[in-house]
């Protein structure tokens, strides 16, 4: 048999159109530390392409948990200062497999980045002054933003389906969200926390308000 890591995910019987995966058991920590080993040793290109190594070999590959609870541990990671990333794996391992699930995810995620790191970093300071050298990083640069713009699709999609079920208001309300976030930042340069923490507030009140007049309207 196949090992849990190795194994595809299940789909329902909605099969390609939907294609919903069906959540696994909890791997082992063999499985656990070798699944994040494998995104620590193709992580190249940044936090969007490890976020979306993330989400292909934890949720699509393996289904050891959804595409929603790995939006909302993203967004819960947006809240403390640090490493984004290194508070997602740890979020998640902690949720698979509880403290010896984080040494596991840390373990698998850190030591061979580092490795690539420091050896790049060496290599770098060697080469980088080649035209070559020069010309690929403007080749690189526009292709690590649209791993960025792909990955925040992929983190938003979550959240507007769940809305769009809800009611079309409720979607509006989570297009609005999304969209004073990103414009609040960049126009008026407030900082990050006041918006996540003005945005929890706005959450808060409209979703509850929002899923009342649903349940009003049904009962109506």
């Amino acid at each position: 048999m196949p090992s849990l890591s190795d194994s595809q995910p299940i789909v329902s019987a909605q099969g390609a159109a939907t294609a919903d995966i069906v959540m696994l058991p909890p791997p082992r920590l063999w499985h656990l530390l070798r699944a994040w080993f494998s995104i620590g040793t193709q992580s190249f290109g940044g936090g969007s392409s490890t976020l979306f190594l993330i989400r292909r070999i934890i949720v699509e590959r393996n289904g050891w948990v959804s595409d929603d609870e790995v939006t909302k541990a993203w967004a819960i990671c947006q809240i403390p200062p640090g490493i984004n990333l290194l508070a997602l794996t740890t979020l998640l391992g902690w949720r698979l497999r509880g403290a010896l699930g984080i040494i596991a995810s840390l373990a698998g995620l850190l030591l061979p980045s580092v490795a690539i790191t420091i050896a790049f970093t060496a290599l770098y300071r060697n080469v980088q002054q080649l035209s070559v050298v020069q010309a690929a990083l403007r080749g690189i640069v526009p292709a690590t933003i649209g791993l960025g713009i792909l990955m925040s699709w992929q983190l938003a999609r979550p959240l507007l389906a769940a809305s769009r079920a809800e009611n079309w208001q409720s979607l509006v309300f989570s297009l609005v969200l999304l969209a004073s976030g990103g414009i609040i930042v960049v126009v008026w340069n407030v900082p990050v926390i006041l918006v996540l923490a003005a945005a929890g507030l706005c959450g808060t009140f409209g979703y509850r308000w929002l899923t009342r007049h649903k349940r009003t309207e049904q009962t109506a």
